[in-house]
């Protein structure tokens, strides 16, 4: 899976479930000091929210990610997201979350779980396997270089000649 695509996709499973939460505690309370629950809350999807930033700044890069760093910022954005989604769970009735976006926030971090788990599988694969030599240097071809091209002697050197190589 491509990076730049996991990213986005993270990015769009944090928002599309920690911004309808919010949106529906709010609801409730109105102009009053939100709950101890809520702050808490909030302050753990702000810590989820900043790790999904970082990998969407990392995917914007000019210089991709590797994927053991795309593992790692996965790793932390997981972590802070599990966090969030346990929370949620724990603390639904007291804090007044709806029982569907709880499940909504299981269900994005499972997809965040899976996204992690084919990241790091890959960079796994890549520690195990480095990149080996090419096909030239198996075979022991030259690189081309000034040296070894010759030039105006071939039989399709048209700059310089006939095209059948007769003069």
């Amino acid at each position: 899976m491509n990076v730049r695509r996991a990213v986005f996709i993270a990015a769009l499973g944090l928002a599309g479930t920690a911004g309808p939460a919010w949106a529906q505690m709010q609801q409730g309370f109105g102009q009053q000091q939100p709950p101890p629950c809520v702050q808490k809350f909030v302050a753990l999807r702000a810590s989820a929210e900043s790790k999904a930033k970082a990998i969407e700044a990392a995917g914007k890069r000019k210089q991709k990610p590797t994927a053991q760093e795309a593992c790692g910022l996965f790793n932390a954005f997981s972590a802070a997201e599990e966090k969030m989604v346990k929370y949620a769970a724990e603390n639904a009735t007291w804090c007044g979350i709806p029982p569907n976006v709880v499940t909504q926030m299981k269900k994005a971090h499972e997809h965040t779980t899976a996204t992690r788990t084919r990241i790091c599988n890959v960079a796994a694969e890549m520690r195990a396997h480095p990149r080996g030599p090419t096909l030239s240097d198996a075979l022991g071809a030259p690189v081309p270089d000034a040296d070894n091209i010759k030039t105006g002697r071939g039989t399709f050197d048209t700059l310089t000649g006939s095209p059948l190589g007769t003069r």
